[in-house]
């Protein structure tokens, strides 16, 4: 919500469907103390029989002490039943972490999140730990991508909003860099289905953007996507916000107008997804 005061599901059996179907307020923030303020970047998860929300949060009294926290619902139907708080998902570096989403590989559930990277200069990194439960992360959390390219330094230092496929052998995740005015982008990491997901050297990452502002199509600062699949149950489809004017005044996160947009994924040979940057949206 541009108020970033609340959750809301939307339900349909259609993707496209999703646009006009009727918002159902699942949660709303706290008046004080935790997840007063700036509530943000919610994903929804179905998780051993049971719904997970997982979504970033500031105080009421500091907007910016922003952290990961989850609500677990055990409803069939996640618009209906009780959401429960399940509190704080505490990370080792614990200072700014947000964009948390979450998978399953061979048997392991893994999260990837953003927090403060490892460098002096202020910036935000990727971090991948194994998950103990649907709300705990295990100790060991390594640094697997960090903004180093001039993209990804435009107007802040930025790595987040990580999402994740799983195809051709291997694990991709996109992720968005810059600030979130027409800078906004989304890169792509990548490794072995088979590799230590846990050793940052066993990722790659592209040294372009994959997905970026396009003029012709009035698509400003495409990020944070997510991935699913059409009604056929196997064309992969991504879903990204982007705004459609460039000028903005002032810092772009008090500028909420993103509007929700989505594309086929397309596959090459090599394995590598294209992600149709001088194509329209389907």
């Amino acid at each position: 919500m541009p108020e970033y005061d609340r959750i809301e599901i939307r339900s349909s059996k259609t993707n496209n469907g999703i646009q006009g179907a009727e918002p159902i307020a699942v949660w709303h923030k706290h008046d004080e103390g935790q997840m007063g303020r700036h509530i943000w970047a919610p994903e929804l998860h179905r998780i051993k029989g049971k719904w997970y929300i997982y979504f970033a949060a500031g105080s009421a009294e500091d907007k910016w002490k922003i952290r990961m926290y989850a609500l677990s619902n055990p409803s069939d139907d996640p618009t209906v039943g009780e959401w429960k708080e399940e509190g704080q998902i505490v990370s080792n570096k614990d200072h700014f972490s947000l964009d948390a989403t979450t998978f399953e590989l061979d048997g392991q559930r893994y999260m990837i999140w953003t927090d403060r990277g490892p460098n002096e200069v202020v910036n935000t990194s990727l971090y991948i730990a194994e998950m103990t439960s649907p709300t705990t992360l295990a100790d060991k959390q390594v640094v697997i991508s960090q903004p180093e390219y001039d993209w990804e330094i435009q107007g802040h230092r930025v790595n987040e909003g990580p999402a994740v496929l799983v195809r051709n052998g291997k694990v991709f995740v996109a992720f968005s860099a810059s600030a979130t005015d027409a800078n906004y982008s989304i890169g792509l990491l990548w490794t072995g289905q088979d590799s230590d997901l846990l050793d940052p050297d066993s990722w790659h990452k592209l040294p372009d953007p994959v997905f970026f502002t396009n003029r012709e199509f009035n698509r400003y600062g495409p990020g944070h996507n997510s991935f699913t699949v059409a009604e056929d149950g196997k064309t992969d489809v991504m879903i990204y916000h982007a705004r459609d004017y460039e000028g903005i005044d002032g810092e772009p996160l008090y500028d909420p107008n993103r509007h929700t947009h989505a594309r086929i994924l397309e596959w090459q040979e090599d394995g590598m997804p294209f992600f149709g940057q001088n194509l329209d949206d389907h």
